[in-house]
């Protein structure tokens, strides 16, 4: 296993070692052991964790928001691969509502005939991402 003293991990996550304190200290992340000397060794779950928190944090997340959804994927699934996949697909999700979103206007000016293919267009795939998703988490339950 890989761990991190504070100064690496700041190096490896490209942010500072006063943020990584902060992020300790909110409970965002903790580190993996303490070593005699006292220095906080941090593991590379905890590398993924801070790249997570910075794509959050893109998406206009406040760090409440981040620590609860942090929260929610840890408990849903302790293996780290699967979790992992699945804060990928939860922000890529979270990422398509907002474009959604910023397209209404352009969407409600669509001619029925216009709506209904697109409907058409985008249908199957959406359906197929879901049956997908379904699927994997049935086969890990």
């Amino acid at each position: 296993m890989i761990l991190y003293r504070i100064g690496e991990l700041a190096k490896a996550a490209n942010t500072s070692e006063r943020t990584i304190d902060y992020y300790t200290k909110l409970g965002l992340i903790s580190p993996e052991v303490r070593t005699e000397k006292n220095y906080r060794l941090y593991s590379h779950e905890t590398l993924a964790a801070l790249e997570r928190i910075s794509q959050l944090k893109q998406e206009k997340y406040s760090l409440d928001e981040i620590k609860s959804i942090m929260s929610k994927w840890s408990a849903a699934a302790p293996e780290a691969e699967v979790s992992d996949k699945l804060v990928e697909l939860e922000l890529h999700m979270q990422q398509l509502e907002r474009e959604v979103k910023a397209l209404e206007p352009v969407l409600s000016g669509l001619k029925p005939k216009q709506a209904k293919r697109a409907l058409a267009a985008l249908l199957p795939q959406g359906l197929a991402c879901m049956e997908a998703i379904k699927y994997l988490l049935s086969q890990n339950l």
